[in-house]
């Protein structure tokens, strides 16, 4: 990659920490030019300049989510920093409210994906707008039949296509973070693990650094002299998530008398891998949700409540599979709404199907 105007590369000759972050770069596969989501923190600073050092084309999104004192500075400040390591920047601005979700985490991280997957979709769009400009039409435009007669495929419009031009967006979630969303899952009743690839908000995300520790991104930092970002919230252990991983994590390695979040970490990734193999497409039909294995038939219902922007749990769950499997005319299952906040909806069995109704 040739970076930016007035910038020298430099990458220091010892440097182990930062060798494991550019490691899980080059096995991940990437594209040549990726969107890179940096909020200046460790993790995602360590994950730009490994992406960097690799040889990659990249373009760091910053989103300013609005919710604490000085952000917008931090997010132009991240901007800064990606430039000064040979990347080009963007600044996202996005609006946060908890009617997005039922939590203001939940609301900021939707919010965050929605907003990267429309800048890597509008910077696709823009290169290929330019290129047809560039491009000297030979003859008319065909209409799709001409061209089946022709013996080509008719060409796809670009909403079609989006999903497939769209830059990948890498995040810096490391091994740690896998092993707190494993244990946040299990206290909600469905464990759950982040798997390397996945389409989220309509963003295609890669997660390279699923084997890399958080010390290891630290450190890597550190080597290369870059001033980290320290995001007050995750000193508050009011959030469950910094909870698990200020005291209970620390608590769970002391008991087993090592460190506990390699295995936490690799029982998420079989879980998300098992999770994608045992993947059931949505249906309504109570009959054929009957007729599923029950850990498929789990996986249908959540899928259909996903599609209706209802929160998944596992009393919901148990209760929409009893409409399915011993319906004997019990009343609508209560269910809540991801997208507003305290909205009460239900499912019922209505003529064989689920139907979803708004709760009285």
């Amino acid at each position: 990659m040739s970076p930016q105007p007035g910038v020298t590369l430099f990458w220091p000759r010892v440097s182990p920490h930062f060798l494991a972050c550019r490691r899980a770069v080059r096995a991940a596969k990437m594209d040549h030019t990726v969107a890179v989501g940096l909020s200046g923190g460790a993790d995602s600073l360590a994950l730009c300049a490994a992406m960097i050092a690799e040889g990659h084309d990249v373009i760091a999104l910053c989103v300013d989510h609005g919710l604490q004192d000085g952000s917008r500075e931090q997010a132009e400040r991240a901007a800064r920093q990606a430039e000064s390591l040979g990347a080009r920047a963007r600044v996202l601005a996005v609006r946060v409210s908890e009617e997005a979700g039922n939590s203001l985490e939940a609301a900021a991280r939707q919010a965050r994906y929605q907003a990267m997957s429309a800048a890597v979709c509008e910077g696709c769009e823009s290169r290929e707008n330019a290129a047809s400009r560039r491009a000297e039409p030979r003859e008319r435009d065909a209409g799709p039949g001409e061209e089946a007669a022709r013996g080509k495929a008719p060409r796809e419009d670009g909403a079609s296509r989006r999903g497939e031009r769209a830059l990948e967006i890498a995040v810096a979630h490391t091994a740690d973070d896998q092993a707190e969303t494993l244990l946040l899952g299990a206290l909600r009743g469905r464990v759950a693990g982040m798997p390397e690839r996945a389409v989220v908000e309509g963003a295609r995300v890669v997660r390279p650094f699923l084997q890399v520790r958080r010390a290891d991104t630290e450190g890597a930092c550190a080597e290369l002299g870059l001033e980290v970002w320290q995001d007050p919230q995750n000193a508050d252990t009011d959030f469950r998530r910094v909870a698990l991983r200020r005291e209970i994590i620390p608590e769970l390695s002391r008991v087993i008398g090592g460190d506990a979040v390699p295995a936490l970490a690799q029982a998420a990734m079989d879980t998300a891998r098992d999770e994608e193999y045992l993947a059931t497409a949505a249906t309504a039909d109570c009959a054929d949700l009957a007729a599923l294995p029950e850990p498929r038939r789990r996986r249908a219902i959540a899928a259909w409540l996903i599609e209706r922007g209802v929160k998944v749990t596992r009393e919901g769950i148990g209760g929409i599979g009893k409409l399915c499997t011993n319906w004997h005319g019990q009343g609508p299952v209560a269910v809540s709404s991801v997208r507003q906040a305290g909205q009460r909806l239900e499912v019922a069995r209505i003529g064989g199907k689920l139907a979803l109704l708004s709760g009285h």
